[in-house]
Formats: C-alpha cells, structure tokens, sequence
C-alpha cells in the first residue's frame, strides 16, 4: 500500500509539539509493518538547511491567495534516520522565511498562514496523484492538523482520488480564518456552509478535514470521547457527534530507539529495569551538579521535574502555586524547563532566584537536557487541563519516572494511578489526580513524596511502569487496517 503522510512539522527536521515527534516515528513504523511511505513537509528554511543533499522531482504551478499563482518545486531526499522517502513543497516566496513554522521570530502568527497552507494542501494533491509522472501514487493520505486539512476536500476535482485519514492531535488549534480569505483563495462556493467549511461566519480549516475525510482519528481514546462534549469540543462536538461512525481514538506511541534509558546517549548511565535504582541516581547525580547543587544531601531529597509549554492548557498555574506549599512544607527540589507565557517564565525565574538550591530552571527548550531530566527526576510533573494524548508522560514510564497527571486524554489512558489496589496488584505506574485544582496536584505530590520514600515500594512502581509497551507497533497496525 501506498501512503502519502503529510505534516506541517517532522522531527528532527523542525519541531513545536507533539506533531512533530508523531510525523516522524509513524511513518517508520508503517514503513517497518510494509507500507510503502512517502513523508511531505513544506521546504521551511531551517529544514532545508538539516536534510542534505536533495533532487528537484518537479515543478508545479499552484493558487495562491487573490488570484495569483505560486512556482513550487518539489524537492525529495533520504535524510539520515529516514527509512522512507521525504519530499518537501518548496515556495520560497511562503516557506523561507526566518522563524517558526506558523509564527514570526516576534512571536505572532504569520499574517499569510491561510495562503501558506493552502498551497501546501493543494500540493499534496498534486503529489498523492502523481502529477508530477515520478511513478507513485497514493492509495491513501494520512493528514493531520488543520494545515492539512483542506486536502479530502481539494480532491474532489480527482477522478480516481486516494482514502484519506485526518487526525486531530489537538482540537484547541482550528485553523480559523475570515470569509473574505476564503473568498481570496478561490476555493469552492459550495464549500461555504454550515455543513461544509463555514464556522462562526468564517471558515476552519480543522472542520474540513473532520467533514470531508473518510476517516477521523484522534490521538487517544479518552480524548476521541471528550471532544465530542461541550467541555473539550471547541463548538465541534456537535458535528464530532454526527460522525462518530468515523471517528477513532488511537493512542500515539514513542519512539523507543529515541527515548530509551537502556541506550540514551545523553544519559551518564544506562540502565533497564533491573537497574533503574543506581541509572536514575547517577543521572540525578549530573541533572543536579548542571544546574550547580552539589550538596549529596539533594540526592536523597525527591526530586520534581517538568517539560513543557507555559501555558494554562499545561497546568503550570497550578504547578508554581502547589510548588510554594512544597518549598514551605517539605524537603523537595524542583527542575523545570520550558517556555511559553511571559508571566510564568518571570514566576518561574523569581522562585530560582528565591530558592537556587531547590528550584532549578530552564527558560527555552533543550533536548539533551530534557533526556537527562527525565533520567534524573524521580517524579515527571504534567497536570495539563487537557492532553489529547501526551508524550511525556510515555518517556517517564519508559525512564522509571512516575508521571503526576490530571485524569484527561492520553494522561487518563496511560498512567494507573497508585491507590491500594494497583500497589497490591503491582499495576500501579505513577499518580493520578481527578480535580483540576492545585489543591488537588499539592495532595498527589505529597502523596508521592510519602511512597517515595518506601523504597521497595517506589521501585515497584518504577518497575510497572517501564515494564509498558508504548511502541508505534501496535498503533501502526491498527492506522494500516483503516487506510
């Protein structure tokens, strides 16, 4: 089977989220279970200064915005760590540009993303149809996000048209535009209704992908659940609901070559299950000694960590409120890196100014040292309001690191909560709260204080939890069966 993956963003070769760790692991896993699979990204600058070396494969001539039409060439390469074909859409004139994939280095959304992604929708038709003659074609196209998601609807002008899957990593994210964009675009009147694309008198990208595909998936079956309520359906739900007989929940896996305690290269020791105990000392050892604590006492002192964005949707308002109560009524350390918000890397930098022996932070985002926190932690933070599937809280399972989440998403459907039962039944992987209120997070994280130091305890559920499979395995599988 032919599978054309198309994605915004792919790591290593540009990341934001999620998205991109997902564009990148999937597609090598339908390769490894015998699909055929072409990978698309649109040719960023930043990309093209990773992949190396890369042929022109074609040119095409494609519809801009107001009418004018944008010269694209269609590049392809075999980067390093790609075991399948990767073609970028290169329109200088929309993709090279200094900055983020969607954003200006200032920060704000590019005024031309609706022209940006249109065209790289309307490439990807062209492509999965093998206008270009190079002697594939798709059978299917795996679409994801709204940057994708005017593509089932574009292929309507196709006669033989590819099966198309869409899948929503994050509902929050809708890709909304004004009518008169629409209007600019040149796409299709008899799109532009409430059945089609047309949403709060302008029109989502998202919508038409959830609308025109064959099939909808989300990244976990929690979060396939909750975006067809009120509560998590960002005013969608109501058309989730009505085609629930293709929508799926499938949960995204990791990359186990990429995040693997046994094998890390940015880790000062190795180690599996059997030896999580004197791994994840040692790496505390070095996590704390980066960030300048030498003292040996902080070895023995629970250690917090946390990856993220700085944003609400990530809890990190309850994380600085709960962590004040800590600082004041226990012994703990806290180690943060991410970046986001203002007001919180200012809240965060004032307590490391405050406490620089117990709270160590990381403006910005760091790979090598986000594998080493995650060593080196020995509880993973991430009480996000809503998670359509997470990664995270995968790695630290994988790395004996039980995760501290809200019950929501992929959070809900990957972390067995420690209660009496699940410790009995050895089945309990880390601490689940069910209120999102920093009252309830302060309770769970002094409940994991308390088990934490009951050694043979904790190593238990160190152990339940990296004794689970996150694999893209099974997950392909399943993605295969419904092209």
């Amino acid at each position: 089977m032919n599978v054309l993956f198309a994605s915004s963003e792919v790591f290593p070769l540009i990341k934001t989220g999620g998205l991109g760790d997902v564009a990148y692991s999937l597609p090598q896993a339908l390769q490894t279970q015998g699909a055929d699979v072409h990978l698309v990204l649109p040719a960023y600058r930043s990309v093209l200064q990773k992949v190396g070396s890369t042929r022109v494969v074609g040119w095409l001539y494609i519809q801009g915005s107001h009418g004018y039409y944008h010269t694209v060439r269609i590049l392809s390469c075999e980067p390093e760590g790609f075991n399948c074909t990767v073609h970028l859409v290169d329109c200088p004139a929309l993709f090279d540009r200094a900055g983020g994939p969607y954003n200006h280095p200032d920060g704000y959304d590019w005024p031309d993303n609706a022209e940006r992604f249109t065209v790289f929708a309307r490439a990807i038709c062209e492509l999965a149809n093998d206008s270009l003659q190079i002697g594939w074609k798709a059978d299917a196209i795996h679409l994801n996000d709204w940057q994708t998601g005017l593509v089932p609807a574009l292929l309507e002008q196709y006669p033989h048209k590819p099966r198309t899957l869409f899948t929503i990593h994050n509902l929050a994210y809708i890709g909304y535009f004004p009518r008169e964009t629409f209007d600019h675009l040149g796409l299709s009147w008899h799109w532009w209704s409430a059945e089609g694309m047309e949403f709060h008198q302008g029109f989502s990208m998202l919508k038409a992908g959830i609308v025109y595909a064959d099939t909808v998936t989300t990244v976990s079956p929690t979060y396939a659940r909750e975006i067809c309520t009120p509560e998590f359906g960002y005013g969608l739900d109501g058309l989730l609901r009505s085609r629930h007989y293709k929508l799926h929940g499938i949960l995204n896996g990791i990359d186990n070559h990429v995040w693997n305690p046994q094998t890390d290269p940015y880790l000062t020791k190795n180690y599996t299950a059997d030896t999580v105990t004197k791994g994840k000392q040692a790496s505390k050892q070095a996590l704390l000694k980066y960030f300048g604590v030498t003292d040996k006492v902080a070895l023995k002192q629970p250690l917090f960590g946390l990856v993220s964005r700085l944003v609400e949707q990530k809890g990190i308002d309850l994380v600085i409120q709960a962590i004040q109560v800590m600082l004041r009524d226990t012994d703990a350390r806290f180690c943060l890196i991410g970046s986001g918000q203002g007001y919180y890397e200012g809240r965060l930098r004032e307590l490391a100014a405050q406490h620089p022996e117990r709270v160590m932070v990381y403006i910005g985002y760091n790979e090598e040292l986000a594998h080493q926190l995650e060593a080196g932690v020995d509880m993973f933070l991430m009480p996000s309001r809503f998670e359509p599937c997470g990664l995270n809280q995968m790695y630290s399972l994988n790395y004996g690191t039980p995760p501290i989440v809200y019950f929501t998403g992929g959070l809900a459907d990957t972390v067995v909560n420690s209660t009496p039962t699940t410790l009995l039944e050895q089945q309990a992987t880390g601490f689940v709260f069910y209120d999102i209120s920093w009252s309830a997070l302060l309770n769970t994280m002094l409940h994991a204080c308390d088990l934490y130091h009951h050694p043979k305890v904790w190593l238990g559920i160190q152990q339940a939890g990296m004794r689970q499979d996150f694999s893209w395995a099974k997950s392909a599988a399943r993605y295969l069966a419904l092209y």
